[in-house]
This record gives C-alpha cells, sequence and structure tokens, in this order.
C-alpha cells in the first residue's frame, strides 16, 4: 500500500500524519519534540504506523459476524493492552539505564545502595502499570517520559526513607536516564506486541475469549501488510533540521492553511496557538493562503506560556483549561511574558485571588493577543477554524468564542479533535498531491 507522510516539527512536540493514495489519514503519531530532531521525526511517524495498523485492522473487523456489537469494545481493549506492552518494555529499558548509571561514580552515589532501592522502585512501577492502562484509566500524560517520571518520583519518596541515598540523588538518576531511553526509537518487532496484546484481551474478557483464533487471522494480514513510505513532506518550527532535502519542506503557514482546509473545506479564517507561536491565517475556498500574521519572536500567550503556568501550579498541562472553567470572577493579567509569570502569579495568591480566577485571567489574555494577530491579518471570516495544541483547552475556546462574537458577530468556528495534527496534515496532502501531479 502507497502511503503519504507528514512530519510537523513543533516546538514541543512532533506529529505525523500517515496518508493514503484516496487521502484517506490511516495514522496519526505525536511525541516530545527533543534536542535530536531526527529521533523525534523516526519516533512520530512510527507511531503514526502503528495507529495506521489499528485502522486497517478496524477496516477489516468492520464485516466480522462474530464481534457483533462489540467492535469498538474490543478495539478499545486491544489498543490499552498494545499500549501496556509498549510501556513495559519502555519501563524495562529504563530499569537497566538507572540502575547503569546508579554506579556512576561522578554524580555521587553509592552503587550498591541506589541499584537496591532502583531494584525495589521498579518493583512497584511494574506493579502499578497495569493500572495506567486498564478500562476507565486516566493519565496526565500519553508520554512515557511524563507518565514514568510522575510514577517514579512518587515511589521514590517512600523507597529513600531511612537510607543514606536522597530523594534528589533518585531523581538525578532518572533525568540522566531517561534521556537515552526516549532517544531510542526501538527496533523490536511490533507484530509480537501485537500477537501478545490479542491474547491478553481475550484472555481478560469471556467476550472475546472464543474469538482468539479467529481475530489472529485478521490481524497477521494487516501486520503483513507493507506500508510502503512513498513520499515524506516535513513542516513545523524546526522543520530546517528535519531530514529531508529542500523539495520535501514545507511552510508552517502553508500547510496549517491547507490543513484546516482539509479537516473544514469552508474554513476561511485560521488561529493556530501552538507551543512557541501563534499564527493567523486567512485562505481562499482551496485552503490556499492568502495572507497571514504571527507573533514576534517571544513565545508570550502560546502554549509553552501555558505549560509554565502548569509548572509554577504543580498542575498538569491539561488541567488548567477545567479549573479556568470554573472562576467566578475575572482577573486583569497585566502580562503575558512568560519570564514573569511566575512572579505576577504568587503576587496575585498571596492578595487572596482564587487559582481558578487567576488561570481564568490568564487564558483571556493569551487570547486577547491572539485577537490582536488576526486583526492584523485581516480579521475573523466564516467559517473560523481554531488549530493548535491550545485548541484542546476548553478554557481557551470558550474566551476564543466569546471574543469571536464581541467583535465579528455570528460566526461558525471549528475546533476539530485532531486539531494538534493540522501543519502535519497538510504537509501529508501536499506529500500525496505531489506525486498524484
Amino acid at each position: 500500500m502507497k502511503t503519504f507522510i507528514g512530519i510537523d516539527l513543533g516546538s514541543t512536540t512532533t506529529k505525523a500524519i500517515v496518508m493514503d493514495s484516496e487521502q484517506t489519514v490511516l495514522g496519526r503519531g505525536i511525541t516530545n519534540s527533543r534536542s535530536n530532531y531526527g529521533i523525534a521525526t523516526d519516533i512520530a511517524k512510527r507511531e503514526a504506523i502503528l495507529d495506521a495498523r489499528f485502522f486497517l485492522f478496524r477496516r477489516l473487523l468492520q464485516d466480522l459476524p462474530a464481534l457483533g456489537g462489540l467492535l469498538d469494545e474490543f478495539l478499545a481493549s486491544l489498543e490499552q493492552d498494545f499500549r501496556l506492552q509498549q510501556y513495559l518494555d519502555q519501563l524495562g529499558d529504563l530499569e537497566r539505564t538507572c540502575i547503569e548509571n546508579a554506579g556512576d561514580d561522578r554524580l555521587g552515589r553509592d552503587g550498591p545502595e541506589s541499584r537496591e532501592l532502583l531494584a525495589e522502585l521498579f518493583r512497584q512501577l511494574y506493579e502499578e502499570a497495569p493500572k495506567l492502562f486498564g478500562p476507565g484509566s486516566s493519565r496526565k500524560s500519553d508520554f512515557f517520559r511524563d507518565i514514568a517520571g510522575s510514577q517514579y518520583a512518587n515511589i521514590s519518596k517512600s523507597v529513600v526513607e531511612d537510607s543514606k541515598i536522597s530523594f534528589e540523588a533518585m531523581l538525578n538518576i532518572y533525568d540522566r536516564s531517561i534521556i537515552d531511553v526516549e532517544n531510542r526509537v526501538g527496533d523490536d518487532a511490533d507484530e509480537t506486541k501485537f500477537m501478545s496484546a490479542l491474547d491478553r484481551t481475550c484472555k481478560r474478557s469471556n467476550k472475546f475469549s472464543k474469538l482468539t483464533n479467529e481475530l489472529r487471522a485478521p490481524l497477521k494480514t494487516v501486520l503483513d501488510t507493507e506500508l510502503e513510505e512513498t513520499y515524506v513532506c516535513g513542516t513545523g518550527y524546526g522543520r530546517a533540521t528535519l531530514p529531508f532535502s529542500k523539495e520535501h519542506i514545507r511552510s508552517e503557514i502553508l500547510c496549517h492553511g491547507l490543513g484546516a482546509h482539509i479537516m473544514h473545506p469552508k474554513t476561511a479564517t485560521v488561529l493556530d496557538i501552538g507551543g512557541q507561536d501563534t499564527k493567523a491565517i486567512q485562505v481562499d475556498p482551496h485552503g490556499i493562503v492568502e495572507s497571514f500574521q504571527m507573533n514576534d519572536r517571544c513565545a508570550a500567550g502560546c502554549g509553552r506560556y501555558l505549560g509554565y503556568i502548569a509548572d509554577e501550579m504543580n498542575l498538569g498541562l491539561h488541567e488548567l483549561g477545567p479549573m479556568a472553567m470554573k472562576s467566578t470572577r475575572k482577573v486583569r493579567i497585566n502580562s503575558t511574558c512568560t519570564v514573569f509569570a511566575g512572579a505576577e502569579l504568587r503576587d496575585r495568591l498571596s492578595m487572596g485571588e482564587k487559582r481558578e480566577d487567576i488561570v481564568s485571567g490568564l487564558h483571556r489574555a493569551i487570547i486577547l493577543r491572539a485577537m490582536s494577530i488576526l486583526s492584523r491579518s485581516g480579521g475573523i471570516r466564516d467559517q473560523f477554524t481554531f488549530t493548535g495544541g491550545v485548541a484542546k483547552n476548553e478554557a481557551a475556546v470558550a474566551v476564543l468564542k466569546e471574543l469571536a462574537y464581541e467583535n465579528y458577530g455570528e460566526v461558525t468556528m471549528n475546533v476539530n479533535p485532531d486539531s494538534i495534527y493540522t501543519g502535519a496534515l497538510g504537509a501529508a496532502t501536499f506529500a500525496q498531491r505531489t506525486i498524484a501531479r
């Protein structure tokens, strides 16, 4: 099967889209961006291809009478078991790397005792792992670094009690090790993980236990299907460092404009708030860019600013939106400068302001800044599409709807669940069109 791949190398996350010759999106992948952009590209692309396998498996199983109305439940369970196996494999890699680093004299640790503590720590990590990926489980992140880091830190506190190894020393071991683990793409066979996940899913549920052999054949067919990498297009904040030749690179503006058009064909205005920049784009009925404006070099009012606020308040990034929605009073925030954000936040709290009101004010300040950029690009036209990672933040969406109505009247505002992949979608579409021409 011929596939076309779009890579969006953002400042905080790298996204990938795999598309077929008919412009059907087969898979999506995302990972943390890192100093080695080539590795981030490979990992995001690999995740998108894995997602494509699930998509093709679903398509094959749609006509399987034995599953009846249980297809969604089965595939959700299969993916949970697959992701658990992925997590356990990376956890094993992390354990080996931590134990190796525990004996590094340069880091001032007692090797034997550190390794004993690590053995107990990882025993508990393995024990907790199934709860993170079971039915109804909720995680603050889908990235291994975030999940494992949070669990590692929590368990370390109890493990180091009554030992001469400090909590900080245990965290130093993790910090030194996670970089190596995260930068290993992984060359183990996905077929083994898929088959193990299938066996686990079928054994756990009586609904599927009798279907193991019947499900194995179509899964094998999907895994044996070659996904030929016909053409790759790259874009994003770090596009200049992507391991592609220049003819395979497209600008962020072009890709976000086209990607928004593919998602919502009547799009006329696009607002993209990413980790590092904010873009306001006007497109014609074919998704071709007519004009655009961007923020200056400062990352104020972007996703990275929200991430800094979340860290200051000891919250997950996904918790900021729901907290802001609980606000009962408008608080005016004077600056969206990341450098001064922590100081202003602490000042507000010391004056008795509620956290939810402060966070709500921060969201409003960010969107006001975006409205200024929109105005310079030509304003908001119907239809208006909001993209980027910040589009997943319900408080940002609510403020943007309110301000768009106040300034431009009734317009249709599109917020796609996959908005973070807009740039990668545009890049994949450029890749497919290049070959089609």
